[in-house]
């Protein structure tokens, strides 16, 4: 285990999620950063090239601790090539409609992983973060030998405990509350559960390892911060609240559908990525969601020309637009003062909570 407290690297208890697909940005890192926060990177979808280009610019603008984010290589059941033919041709009509060819599905499942471990080991970060498995024992031993912090994000206290046996430095609970994808080590539909939520999941996890803790799922408030603290929690996890800021490399569409009456619930959906993963809910996941087969990254890679082209032509209702439950709170706010502000209602929750407490 890495020698690094959790605690050394933040100011604030308030860590901006890893938001694969652009939003996590060098611009939004360094300011949540310097703000006294801990932003994070994102490597999923992108080469080891383009990581290590992010790490550089990140490296210039902020000389505070951050983070990076790596998928885990997908080792659970291998889709039916059948099923994702059957979705292929499901989806051809939006092929004619946004006028763009579907995707190639047979890119590869690890996304690049060992390219993107050996430039974090080559030149290492503070803090490297897993989703979607554990790594290796001797994985996580290489990162704490060259000083990174390694943080496993868990689903459920039995991936809590083998995180822990691995190594790694602390754990990221996720609950079903959360934006984007679900980060469990497994994705199969036989044994499909529906989440469980993150309050009932932190304490599952807080009494099963005494690991530090970093609460995500639907935070988007100080007094929420305060509430998953108190629960055990070390700090928490935001993305969807840091998703509208200026400095988020989020699509414009996106960030003004979080509060846009058109989009007012958010669901778990297969229908862009073949992964359960939380968005708002528009036309493609109505339609598409159903039908879905279990098949992570081959939708990613099939859909992608799709997603890319609506967000081309303007239409949110062909986007993936993740989304946490608690998106309708998103502030328009710049990093740096939401991070302040999620601060100073933390501060405030916290002196109310004690001043109950002395009463």
């Amino acid at each position: 285990m890495s020698t690094t407290p959790l605690n050394d690297l933040f100011r604030y208890p308030i860590v901006q999620a890893p938001m694969a697909g652009g939003a996590s940005c060098p611009e939004l890192v360094g300011a949540v950063c310097a703000a006294g926060g801990l932003g994070f990177l994102a490597a999923g979808y992108k080469t080891a090239g383009s990581l290590y280009q992010e790490v550089k610019q990140a490296r210039r603008l902020t000389g505070r601790p951050f983070g990076v984010n790596v998928f885990m290589p997908q080792d659970g059941p291998t889709a039916d090539p059948a099923a994702v033919e059957v979705y292929r041709h499901q989806l051809a009509g939006e092929s004619g409609w946004y006028e763009t060819p579907l995707g190639e599905t047979d890119e590869g499942r690890d996304d690049g992983y060992e390219s993107k471990l050996a430039i974090l080991l080559e030149d290492p970060v503070p803090v490297v973060s897993f989703t979607f498995g554990c790594p290796r024992p001797e994985t996580l031993a290489a990162f704490a030998r060259a000083g990174t912090f390694t943080i496993v994000t868990v689903t459920s206290a039995e991936e809590a405990r083998t995180a822990e046996a691995a190594g790694a430095g602390a754990l990221c609970v996720q609950g079903v509350e959360a934006g984007g994808h679900q980060g469990s080590y497994r994705d199969d539909p036989a044994e499909e559960q529906p989440g469980t939520g993150l309050l009932t999941l932190l304490t599952q996890v807080r009494e099963t390892t005494a690991l530090p803790l970093i609460a995500a799922g639907g935070i988007m408030r100080g007094a929420q911060i305060a509430a998953v603290l108190a629960a055990g929690a070390a700090a928490a996890q935001l993305g969807t609240a840091f998703l509208g800021c200026p400095e988020s490399g989020a699509h414009p569409l996106h960030k003004r559908a979080l509060t846009d009456p058109l989009f007012h619930r958010t669901a778990l959906t297969r229908a862009f990525s073949g992964r359960p993963a939380r968005g708002l809910v528009n036309r493609f996941m109505r339609e598409h969601g159903p039908y879905a087969p279990a098949a992570y990254p081959e939708l990613h890679h099939l859909t992608a020309p799709l997603r890319k082209a609506a967000a081309t032509a303007g239409d949110a209702q062909g986007m993936a637009l993740w989304a946490g439950q608690g998106h309708r709170l998103a502030r328009e706010l710049p990093a740096g003062e939401l991070v302040a502000l999620l601060a100073a209602e933390l501060d405030i929750a916290r002196t109310g909570l004690d001043l109950r407490n002395a009463s």
